[in-house]
């Protein structure tokens, strides 16, 4: 059964960026350290990267995340999605327009005009059509920006939440939680290393 899940970094404070993101910092001032985990040599952490970018049948992000990713200080060949950790899904962008062109050619890019709803929609049949292709489970994974991991689950369209933990205060920057819908949160898991704790939470 495809699961939709929300997978964001975020810090004690609650932030996915720190202050002044943007398409040339894409993490705001000091969010660096909310993804050191990431690249971190810890036997946990790339336990953590590798089962997460394995279970991934498709990918959901928004416009504002998708415009820092394309972008010239974007993802690369080193740095994509889980890059050097399995192949690569299908991403569906949220946004209001289709950008003109796409510097990440090699990756498969659907844009969706019509709404958060439709667009997981859209990455469930693209995982539900992966999954059937590769005899595995695999999942819709929402990875950010922070706006749009809130929006769906105030929404009701995640079945989990997977946080990464950074021990970093930010002090400011894009707040993941802003208020919304009351959600009940069942813990699964938790994994401590050097570098975040990382947390699992069935959405109900």
């Amino acid at each position: 059964m495809t699961r939709i899940i929300a997978d964001i970094s975020v810090s004690l404070d609650g932030y996915v960026t720190g202050p002044d993101p943007g398409p040339d910092a894409g993490l705001g001032i000091g969010g660096e350290a909310l993804h050191t985990w990431a690249f971190s040599d810890d036997p946990d952490d790339r336990r953590i990267l590798r089962e997460g970018t394995a279970r991934s049948g498709a990918v959901v992000l928004g416009r504002r995340l998708f415009d820092v990713v394309d972008g010239p200080n974007g993802w690369s060949d080193k740095t994509g999605y889980g890059a050097g950790e399995v192949g690569k899904p299908a991403f569906v962008v949220v946004t209001s327009s289709p950008p003109d062109s796409v510097r990440l050619g090699g990756l498969d890019w659907t844009f969706v005009t019509t709404g958060l709803a439709d667009a997981v929609s859209v990455a469930r049949v693209r995982a539900e059509a992966a999954s059937s292709d590769s005899g595995k489970d695999l999942d819709v994974v929402l990875m950010g920006g922070g706006a749009t991991v809130g929006s769906a689950l105030d929404a009701g369209l995640v079945d989990v939440l997977s946080l990464h933990l950074a021990p970093v205060v930010l002090g400011a920057g894009t707040p993941l939680f802003t208020g919304g819908t009351r959600r009940t949160l069942v813990q699964r898991s938790v994994t401590a290393t050097s570098t975040a704790t990382h947390l699992l939470y069935d959405v109900h």
